[in-house]
């Protein structure tokens, strides 16, 4: 290895930035840092004064959020480990683990020195002794997984996916009341103590507020086309921010007369921004947040002019996440990624390396589903911004063509059919809950509303003008090319994130946040076989043989799953969760958020050769 790329290595091995999306961007009061929590399981500090990055350490898993005390003397990051970790701030040293929720930790909240609350997909409301360590209460009363929290005198305020905004007594873990449920899932919530209000920020694109006291509503405005992934409040103004999946990051002052909202400032939109990851700063004259490509962004909440993005000077560029994968060829893969790539690798027993790579010639966009249309030598990927990109593959070139702009939400997951009559035609699953069809030359033939939340997943069957699909409403079910519903699946109580059909189309398999596998008739609806996974979240799916089926989940492990005799393997392969898993030559192919796609024997689900385009998880102390 020559001077140059030593060097160049060496320096992938250190922590410069986020190598995966920034899920939060909190600053720390008095200071010029901010704090952030990422998809890639690290907790960093960034300095806007300096332009340095700090690495504090790593979950175990990917952090959801981070929260900093009124002080800044303390941070609290919520992961999908199940735990929530204390960091001290003037030490830059992990304090405590809190332990005692069992599936992913979303959201907390510092109450004062001594308790903090967090909250849960396992459905809990957990107070917390910050002293000790250990659990003070246990408040249930959520019917679905718990995904925000707030705190203000004596009460904590809690929202979710049973699409509520719940009001609980401190003290006692009573419930004193509820708002909702309402039409969609509730995200966000946010307090308002200097107007006394409560924010809720909801998948329909509204925002919704409420009288902290008499619990009337203030106010309801359709504020985005998408769903809302973050409110928060302006502790000096009361000013809300809404972000949401139409890409509009807002804020909006009340008319003191009437109480309305009234948007007052829309800022400059940034490509890589990820709409969950905002806050204001502890003085309300700047907005924060993380992006996709693993920076920050501060924005001036007056002019809405973006002002800086902190570390996109670093020498690595980019976090190829693998979101997707799909067989181009018997050896030949293409990926999509968190850094807005279409790659195509070659992958067998002998051979894995890179061959192309391309993005959309407005620029990279985060891609989360890809599929090939080998007949017609394209490459299709869905992307964040709600369109469609398609590249013709052309003798080892990527031609990118004109956008398609759907109009649904983030895409999530793509086929085309390779029936006769249909040949060409491509399906394409929604954020919206709408499964869009298209012809071959991209115009829309239908929009099928099968789902009442967004298609995390979809499949055509081998032989007949039929497809099914799942959702994050923990439906799964199947229907006809020209719309009509066939048949629904019933059995899963949770978010379903992926399907498929056996290689005969006689069975459709599941899995999802309820930690099961499910196999129904594809015609007569009958669940089969349910198994249970264990207490780690699954991710993707696929049928080896009618018989047999190969689930991945979000800790880097494959699961072989025999039906007819019950029997369970697993296997550790990554070190992060696999997204995606596609038949490959006589093997299979996984694709991970740690940067690395792995070749696997089938029956023993060893790793036989590996892609690799990142290293993930780099120097700096780990608390695994």
């Amino acid at each position: 290895m020559d001077a140059a790329n030593n060097h160049q290595h060496q320096h992938a091995q250190v922590f410069t930035r986020h190598r995966g999306p920034i899920t939060c961007a909190a600053e720390i009061p008095g200071s010029s840092k901010i704090i952030t929590s990422g998809y890639d399981s690290a907790v960093a500090i960034f300095d806007r004064e300096t332009s340095t990055v700090e690495l504090l350490g790593y979950h175990q898993h990917l952090v959801n959020r981070v929260n900093v005390n009124a002080d800044g003397t303390l941070a609290a990051t919520s992961s999908s480990d199940y735990n929530i970790y204390i960091w001290d701030l003037t030490s830059n040293k992990l304090l405590q683990v809190l332990q005692g929720h069992d599936d992913d930790v979303e959201d907390f909240v510092f109450i004062d020195q001594q308790l903090g609350a967090s909250v849960s997909r396992d459905w809990r409301i957990i107070v917390w002794n910050l002293s000790t360590g250990n659990i003070h209460r246990i408040i249930r009363g959520h019917q679905k997984d718990v995904l925000s929290i707030g705190y203000h005198a004596g009460r904590l305020y809690t929202s979710g996916d049973d699409m509520t905004l719940r009001v609980w007594d401190l003290h006692s873990g009573k419930q004193l009341s509820i708002w909702g449920p309402f039409e969609t899932e509730t995200d966000s919530c946010a307090i308002d103590p200097l107007n006394g209000r409560a924010v809720l920020g909801c998948d329909d694109g509204h925002i919704r507020v409420f009288d902290l006291h008499s619990g009337a509503p203030l106010a309801d405005v359709k504020a985005h086309t998408s769903g809302i992934k973050k409110v928060a409040v302006a502790t000096d103004s009361g000013h809300i921010l809404s972000a949401a999946y139409d890409q509009r990051i807002l804020i909006w002052a009340t008319d003191k007369a009437t109480g309305e909202l009234q948007l007052i400032k829309q800022l400059a939109s940034r490509p890589a921004l990820w709409e969950r990851s905002f806050n204001w700063s502890a003085d309300g004259q700047r907005v924060i947040a993380g992006t996709f490509d693993g920076t920050v962004l501060v924005w001036d909440a007056t002019s809405g002019a973006c002002q800086e993005e902190i570390g996109a000077d670093s020498q690595v560029k980019g976090n190829a996440c693998f979101n997707d994968i799909a067989a181009q060829t018997d050896t030949h893969v293409v990926l999509v990624s968190d850094d807005g790539k279409i790659r195509v690798g070659q992958l067998d027993t002998e051979t894995s390396c890179w061959h192309a790579q391309t993005q959309p010639d407005n620029g990279p966009v985060l891609m989360n589903a890809i599929t090939v249309d080998p007949d017609r030598q394209r490459i299709i990927a869905g992307a964040h911004d709600q369109s469609l990109h398609i590249f013709n593959a052309d003798n080892g070139r990527l031609q990118s063509t004109q956008p398609i702009p759907l109009a649904e939400g983030p895409i999530n997951s793509i086929r085309t059919s390779a029936l006769a009559a249909h040949a060409g035609e491509i399906f394409v699953g929604c954020y919206s809950g709408a499964v869009a069809h298209l012809a071959i030359d991209g115009s829309c033939l239908n929009k099928l509303k099968v789902h009442d939340n967004a298609v995390k997943a979809l499949r055509l069957h081998p032989s007949l003008p039929i497809g099914v699909s799942c959702s994050a409403d923990g439906s799964v079910a199947s229907w006809n090319y020209d719309g009509q519903l066939r048949c629904e699946y019933i059995g899963h109580t949770a978010i379903v994130d992926d399907v498929d059909i056996d290689p005969s189309g006689r069975f459709v398999a599941s899995t999802g946040r309820d930690f099961t596998l499910k196999v129904h008739g594809l015609d007569d609806g009958v669940l089969y076989h349910s198994i249970h996974l264990g207490r780690r979240s699954p991710k993707a799916l696929c049928f080896l043989t009618p018989d047999v089926v190969v689930v991945t989940n979000y800790w880097g492990e494959l699961i072989r799953v025999t039906l007819s005799t019950g029997q369970v393997t697993h296997a550790s392969i990554a070190q992060n969760g696999i997204s995606s898993i596609t038949p490959l030559n006589g093997h299979l192919a996984a694709a991970s958020y740690d940067g690395a796609v792995y070749l696997v024997e089938p029956d023993n689900l060893k790793v036989i050769n590996t892609l690799h385009c990142m290293t993930q998880k780099v120097t700096g102390p780990s608390y695994a």
